[in-house]
């Protein structure tokens, strides 16, 4: 495997699916001591511009977040029943670490980096103020890996 694909080493978000995040978010807000995040719905198909696996979907997510750290925050996720990374791996996997997720410069870029070296892009989308990838990195790391890119 090349060396510094990201460029970073900087881990930003641990993200959980979960099947009730109301029921999830409330026993980590206890565990916290602190009051329960507000629980959003990512974007919609418009806006996020989501593609699972090639093909674009209406796929949503409910989020909270927890600021657990200077850089990093837990996120727990519910997702729909489109088609999804999400769905798939709570369906397959069950609840549990879905991602880690690094901030990047050059997602393109960086998304070509894994792909040379055999992890593929499973999914891709946007937000009001930027873009991920989740890149399907189970097989060597263990794990998906998110590269999340904040417009400047």
């Amino acid at each position: 495997m090349e060396k510094n694909i990201m460029g970073t080493n900087v881990v930003t978000q641990i993200g959980i699916l979960c099947h009730d995040i109301e029921k999830t978010a409330q026993a980590y807000a206890d565990l916290f001591g602190i009051e329960k995040p507000e629980i959003v719905m990512t974007a919609t198909e418009d806006i996020a511009k989501t593609v699972y696996r090639g093909n674009p979907t209406p796929a949503r997510v409910k989020q909270a977040f927890f600021h657990v750290g200077p850089n990093l925050d837990i996120e727990l996720l519910e997702p729909d029943h489109e088609p999804s990374t999400w769905r798939h791996d709570l369906d397959t996997y069950g609840e549990g670490i879905h991602h880690i997720a690094f901030v990047v410069d050059g997602i393109k870029h960086v998304v070509e980096k894994f792909e040379r070296n055999g992890m593929k892009e499973i999914q891709k989308g946007e937000w009001i103020g930027g873009r991920y990838s989740y890149i399907d990195a189970k097989d060597l790391l263990k794990v998906t890996v998110e590269l999340l890119e904040f417009d400047k």
